[in-house]
């Protein structure tokens, strides 16, 4: 594999501190490696790169194992490597639709790389869907996050059942306290990228806004108006609140997507994938999206409810300034709310305007085309069909997701409408499908 090659497929024009010292112990070693960056920093890239140049792509085996805390992250980390274009077969593996589903994809794609959470992981080894004799190495991705989500068990009873297993690749954005005995890396080499001195990047501004009474909804809505249509994360601490103040904001006029872990897993996937691909400017969550999740451009993160500890701080902040851009974050305090302690650097006060305009837009809509993959639809068949059917240019269209037996497409806002009309009755490559737009 030409990593050179892969950085260009990816956009990419050169690989980070982190990353290069990541490539280069695993590339360069045979030994186990515990990685510590902040969050954003390019974590699965880092991991990724060399992991996929030391597989055998003519192998139908699974090599290698990825353990993850949640179901969307090993979504987005198969994607990275699927978009790598380097030759190597992912598979993701999650709780919340049938194994059944899953073994068969297994059987028909014959991955080299499986993502999962450990559960799912330990149900397929256990029923002979995944065959862990050639497993040579374990990832373990967000392994603090495993452990606190109670994984202990589950983890130790896979670790067990890999009896192939040479090494180990342990990621995180925060330094566990403490690495269970079966876990346990005495001899691995040890990449520290976290910088004590800062909490969160400098490149993120830190404001506070003061609301006159306890229930905040009000002073949520003026400060979202305040940003017009820039990228914001709304987080709160419980479920039940997330669902109201998501109610709140669309009533409000506002393009808003929720997120929490009572959803079904279809739900979830439909309000991250409008959010990231621009179709929903607002993002109501509990902590669940602080962790795994690479959305770009987030401008800012709001904090309605004050996070419960410094890690959930520091993760949720990790969902903007990604890379080297910038970003804000506000805390919304009542009468009685007060920053934390354990918040460091300068805070500045924000002060809302008193004039707002309504609600603003989002640039970019979302509609749904009723075949995909099984269908032998590609992205090329979809992006040619919305500029030649459906009098689109290039520039109208943004992202474009295909699915085995549907396809998700951003088109710009303004011309939803008019794609439609235009598509009415036309088919693609000869198939007449379903072209209506996502609520």
């Amino acid at each position: 594999m030409n990593i050179d090659k892969v950085l260009q497929k990816l956009h990419i024009d050169e690989l980070n501190e982190m990353q290069q010292a990541s490539c280069k112990t695993i590339l360069g070693t045979d030994g186990d490696v515990i990685i510590l960056s902040p969050t954003g920093s390019g974590k699965t890239l880092a991991y990724l790169l060399p992991t996929a140049h030391l597989v055998d792509e003519n192998s139908n085996n699974v090599q290698v194992m990825v353990v993850v805390p949640g179901r969307e992250l090993a979504l987005q980390s198969s994607n990275v490597l699927k978009s790598m274009g380097c030759g190597i077969r992912p598979v993701s593996c999650y709780g919340g639709r049938p194994a059944m589903e899953e073994h068969k994809t297994l059987k028909q794609v014959m991955p080299q790389v499986v993502f999962g959470t450990p559960g799912r992981l330990n149900d397929h080894i256990q029923k002979g869907n995944i065959s862990p004799y050639n497993v040579r190495m374990l990832v373990i991705d967000e392994f603090d996050k495993c452990l606190e989500m109670g994984f202990h068990d589950e983890m130790s009873r896979l670790i067990g059942r890999l009896p192939g297993l040479r090494r180990r690749i342990l990621l995180s954005a925060t330094d566990a306290e403490e690495i269970p005995h079966f876990i346990s890396l005495s001899s691995a080499c040890r990449l520290d990228f976290l910088n004590e001195e800062e909490q969160v990047p400098s490149r993120v501004t830190i404001y506070e806004v003061r609301s006159p009474m306890k229930d905040k909804l009000h002073e949520l809505s003026r400060l979202l108006r305040s940003f017009g249509n820039q990228s914001s994360i709304v987080f709160l601490n419980y479920r039940d609140s997330v669902e109201r103040t998501a109610d709140f904001l669309s009533s409000e006029g506002f393009a808003v997507c929720h997120f929490h872990g009572g959803m079904e897993q279809k739900e979830r996937e439909d309000s991250l994938y409008r959010f990231s691909n621009g179709s929903a400017n607002i993002f109501v969550s509990t902590d669940l999206a602080s962790r795994g999740l690479d959305i770009p451009n987030v401008d800012n993160i709001v904090h309605y409810h004050l996070p419960q500890g410094e890690d959930g701080y520091v993760h949720r902040v990790g969902r903007t300034a990604r890379w080297n851009a910038h970003g804000h974050t506000f805390f919304i305090l009542g009468p009685d709310e007060h920053i934390p302690g354990f918040i460091e650097g300068d805070t500045a006060t924000f002060s809302i305007p008193d004039q707002l305009p309504p609600p603003s837009a989002p640039r970019m809509a979302t509609i749904y085309i009723g075949k995909g993959k099984k269908d032998k639809i590609s992205k090329g068949d979809i992006l040619g069909f919305l500029c030649k059917k459906g009098g689109l240019a290039n520039g109208d269209i943004g992202r474009i997701d295909v699915n085995d037996r549907y396809a998700y497409v951003a088109v710009a806002r303004e011309r939803v409408d008019e794609v439609l009309k235009n598509v009415r009755g036309e088919k693609i490559k000869g198939i007449k499908t379903v072209i209506e737009p996502i609520k």
